[in-house]
């Protein structure tokens, strides 16, 4: 188990869709978290990309996600790799990611089938699970169990900002800081 470096990461929020969002079990503290996650790494440097699930239908991500992504794919299959995720990730207009972060709705569905995608795909997958949801808790928790078997590992988002800042002498420690000790 290594470290998540910011070096050669990126965030992707999986189908934070306003609609779907009221059925999701704790969705205003998996919301919060996701949205920490995006402001830390965007004030790193780190690219935030979203998706959207059939978004004709479901409609788009909540705005305090889709404001903080950098660009949103717009999906039909549940596996976002299947529908250009991969080629996103791997655009020559940044640096190439190594290792994804990933947090997202619903997490025994397109969360977990993006996550095995990625992870087939040779990325490094890290998943917030306190930034992922389902309707069902026992749904959450068997999809976490189902990505580490798979070889993604299981992370908090406090646990990700710490690992992309390193030290506290990180140029953008007390802003990172900031967010984090902001309330929910």
């Amino acid at each position: 188990m290594s470290l998540i470096h910011a070096c050669g990461s990126v965030l992707v929020l999986v189908d934070f869709q306003a609609r779907l969002l009221p059925a999701i079990d704790g969705a205003p503290q998996v919301l919060a978290r996701a949205v920490l996650l995006a402001d830390a790494a965007r004030e790193m440097g780190i690219a935030v990309y979203g998706t959207e699930q059939n978004p004709e239908g479901l409609g788009p991500n909540d705005d305090a996600v889709r404001s903080r992504c950098s660009a949103t794919l717009s999906k039909t299959h549940f596996n976002a790799c299947a529908d250009g995720l991969i080629e996103m990730l791997r655009s020559p207009s940044g640096n190439p990611a190594s290792e994804v972060v990933v947090a997202g709705c619903e997490a025994h569905v397109c969360l977990l089938q993006t996550a095995l995608g990625l992870l087939q795909a040779g990325f490094r997958v890290r998943v917030a699970a306190d930034a992922c949801g389902s309707r069902l808790a026992t749904n959450h928790a068997l999809a976490m169990q189902r990505l580490r078997k798979a070889g993604a590992t299981i992370v908090s988002a406090e646990m990700v900002v710490f690992e992309w800042l390193e030290s506290s002498e990180h140029p953008r420690f007390r802003n990172v800081l900031a967010l984090l000790k902001k309330p929910a």
